[in-house]
């Protein structure tokens, strides 16, 4: 008999977040792991991210999904709390409640970076007596931006900075188990609450959900295309910001340096960024335009910073003539948006920080373009484009050990693995 399995995702389809992802690949897949699992989520009306129905159409069937209500963003925003996570916490606290009382369930999992919202596990397991796992997919109180100008910061950072500090503890001194996309992030958390310092852990990337491009190219007559058939479009789907620059530069410098040289070739090539911005529609401010006018390539480089669909950011992608991923400057950054770039089998040029666990994924996938910003060479880029524009790159077949590896399929066992290890050691 499957165990019963109690997933908090504030965030779900049809509201288009990063951080429901997993919990959306891994759905199809956790009754055949022994588990049998129900969503509790944000009825999306109160979430003011963009909306994709079509990934819907990547649910299983028969998953019992349970909506919550949040307070307005009107009332809130007037004395500074917009977050979702704060907004619907009560809400949260009384509709689990219900559930817990109701009915038997093995496990709760927090998978999201609305944080704030972690903070009823220990309430949950105190009262109900079940054992709770949160999903790390980015760092929850963190130093990386405490030294930096105050216009590289977040907004509200020294309120969220704060609350995080104050909130953090509450909900990892008690929980059962940590999932995390970077390793990093694990051993900075065990360091500093040594009472979880032998629960059980996993390092777990998002997987790669081949389903979704199928649902992309089904539907490609409801996207308005982005690129320009008549060049070599090299594309790049996803956040901005100056701690990208730093792998951006060398493509900017080689693309500055192939203009001057050999421009009669160089001009065919477009490089797109596109959904730089977090921001409302029409309010985002570029940060990757700003440095392609520094080196003067501005009218080579396209920087769209509102987001686009999750379909048709897919479809964009297969449609591109090669995919460029730059990595943060931030040595935990880990860059779970690889998988959807493999899945399309474009060639790729791939930028990381050195410490980035993205670098040995993409190598071990047969990635042949995949540098650190430490040993990445004007030739190295050169020899890039070059293959681009005397179009001898060809579709990539990757190594079919490692393409089944990082599959979602094989994500969600090892995520169901750390499960039963925690129920096992009765934490």
């Amino acid at each position: 008999m499957n165990k019963k399995l109690l997933i908090i995702s504030p965030y779900f389809p049809p509201v288009n977040a990063a951080d429901m992802q997993r919990v959306r690949m891994s759905l199809p897949y956790f009754a055949a792991c022994g588990w049998d699992a129900e969503v509790v989520t944000i009825d999306e009306q109160y979430a003011d991210l963009a909306k994709d129905e079509l990934l819907l159409q990547s649910l299983p069937s028969g998953i019992k999904i349970h909506k919550v209500k949040a307070l307005s963003k009107k009332l809130t925003s007037k004395v500074g709390l917009g977050s979702i996570a704060i907004r619907s916490l009560w809400y949260y606290r009384k509709t689990v409640n219900r559930l817990l009382k109701n009915n038997k369930f093995d496990l709760i999992y927090f998978s999201t970076t609305q944080f704030p919202v972690c903070i009823l596990g220990a309430y949950w397991k105190k009262r109900f007596e079940v054992p709770y796992v949160i999903d790390m997919q980015d760092p929850w109180h963190s130093d990386y931006y405490i030294n930096k100008p105050k216009n590289e910061q977040p907004p509200k950072y020294w309120f969220s900075y704060r609350l995080n500090k104050y909130l953090e503890p509450i909900a990892i001194k008690n929980v059962a188990g940590l999932i995390s996309v970077s390793s990093a992030y694990i051993d900075e958390l065990k360091s500093r609450y040594p009472v979880i310092q032998n629960i059980p852990a996993a390092t777990i990337t998002f997987g790669a959900f081949e389903p979704d491009l199928q649902i992309a190219t089904d539907n490609q007559k409801l996207f308005t295309g982005l690129l320009n058939e008549n060049l070599i479009n090299v594309v790049y789907i996803g956040r901005g910001g100056k701690d990208m620059h730093r792998a951006i530069s060398p493509v900017f410098e080689a693309l500055q340096t192939g203009l001057k040289e050999d421009r009669e070739q160089y001009i065919k090539i477009k490089l797109y960024f596109i959904g730089t911005s977090y921001a409302p529609a029409g309010q985002g401010t570029a940060t990757i335009q700003p440095l392609a006018k520094q080196y003067g390539i501005e009218d080579h480089v396209v920087e769209i910073t509102d987001r686009i669909s999750y379909y048709q950011t897919l479809l964009t992608l297969q449609q591109a003539d090669a995919l460029f991923i730059p990595g943060s400057d931030d040595p935990k950054y880990t860059a779970s948006k690889i998988f959807p770039y493999l899945l399309t089998k474009n060639p790729v040029l791939a930028i990381f920080n050195a410490a980035s666990s993205a670098i040995p994924i993409m190598q071990q996938y047969g990635v042949e373009h995949v540098y650190n910003y430490d040993n990445i060479t004007n030739e190295n880029v050169f020899t890039f484009f070059g293959q681009l524009i005397q179009h001898s790159l060809k579709p990539v077949e990757y190594n079919a050990d490692v393409v089944k590896k990082y599959s979602a399929q094989e994500m969600t066992l090892a995520q169901c693995r750390l499960f039963d290890k925690i129920i096992c050691t009765g934490r």
